[in-house]
């Protein structure tokens, strides 16, 4: 469905002159600094698939959208969106994809959200019964009659996103690119729109290429994870075999039914595959790696310790895993 080899974007910067008349010697000045965006980036995403595309600000996931959808061309390698270039056939692939930019709506301001849905009806060519079938659906799953003739501009940012998610979708497109599509949301509204994707994804079997900030959504909603890092690559891979390879421990808390009796040849703070973090008379809390260690090992030695009346186990925050790449 997408493929992109090699793929890389630079930009020329103008190196700002000193002195009298800078501003107009800058103007005319060939000076210019090259800053690497996008350095030979290659994957391929199926028919179907729900990708996160995640990495600090200015790691090169906007650039890297832009130049997927036809708005940026590259500085050198190729990209293919459904067998088609999208810079130099850019009418066709348009209409194969439908894009969320989170900070920018391609709704008008002005005007109500339905007078926006008919233009862009117009210029996607969709014919009447199709955009009323369609229109319908979206009104179920984003409750777009709340507010369907309100001007863009009177929205909230939850309902603005929701209409443009509806716009977005309006053609039929069988990819979706989204660029931080849930940025500034309340918790109500992120639930909406992880539903609506959702229901995009399993049930209508659309493509859907996600950047985004917040861990949940990459969590929640993605199969597979890339991450971006000074304009390049780092990973690329499930969300658990990410968690995997950082190696961050799982917190195990074992509660016991009478005191906890800890032998004495048992070198607590010493132990190889586990780390003591806090004990209380009747508890026991260890953090440990489980690509190193099972849960069973370390039950069996805990259980010797004492007759084991609950477990709790709480694995790695992905927010952590995340910072730790990065």
């Amino acid at each position: 469905m997408i493929e992109v080899q090699q793929l890389h974007k630079e930009f020329k910067i103008p190196i700002v002159q000193e002195g009298r008349f800078s501003g107009l010697r800058t103007f005319f000045s060939r000076q210019y600094h090259v800053k690497k965006a996008v350095t030979n980036i290659s994957f391929t995403i199926q028919p179907g698939e729900f990708v996160g595309y995640i990495g600090p600000n200015g790691a090169g996931k906007s650039t890297t959208i832009k130049m997927l959808t036809g708005i940026l061309h590259p500085s050198a390698g190729k990209v293919t969106v459904s067998g088609m270039n999208p810079h130099e056939q850019r009418r066709q692939v348009v209409r194969r994809l439908g894009v969320v930019f989170g900070q920018r709506s391609q709704l008008w301001w002005d005007l109500p959200v339905r007078d926006s849905y008919d233009i862009l009806a117009k210029m996607y060519r969709v014919e009447d019964t199709d955009k009323k079938r369609r229109i319908d659906q979206f009104s179920e799953l984003l409750d777009l009659k709340e507010f369907w003739d309100t001007p863009v501009r009177k929205l909230s940012l939850g309902q603005r996103m929701r209409a443009d998610l509806g716009a977005a979708m309006l053609h039929e497109p069988d990819i979706l690119f989204l660029d931080e599509p849930t940025i500034g949301l309340d918790v109500n509204a992120k639930r909406n729109i992880r539903s609506f994707l959702k229901l995009l994804n399993e049930e209508l079997g659309k493509t859907i290429l996600l950047t985004t900030h917040d861990m949940d959504d990459i969590e929640q909603l993605c199969s597979r994870v890339m991450v971006i890092n000074h304009g390049q690559l780092t990973y690329d891979g499930t969300v658990q075999a990410l968690r995997d390879n950082i190696g961050l421990p799982t917190i195990i808390k074992v509660s016991y039914r009478g005191a906890c009796s800890i032998p004495p040849s048992a070198d607590v703070h010493n132990h190889p595959m586990m780390k003591l973090s806090q004990i209380t008379e009747n508890t026991i809390t260890v953090e440990a790696n489980r690509n190193k260690i099972t849960t069973m090992e370390i039950l069996k030695e805990l259980g010797e310790w004492g007759e084991i009346e609950d477990v709790e186990m709480q694995e790695p925050d992905f927010e952590d895993v995340i910072h730790k790449v990065y």
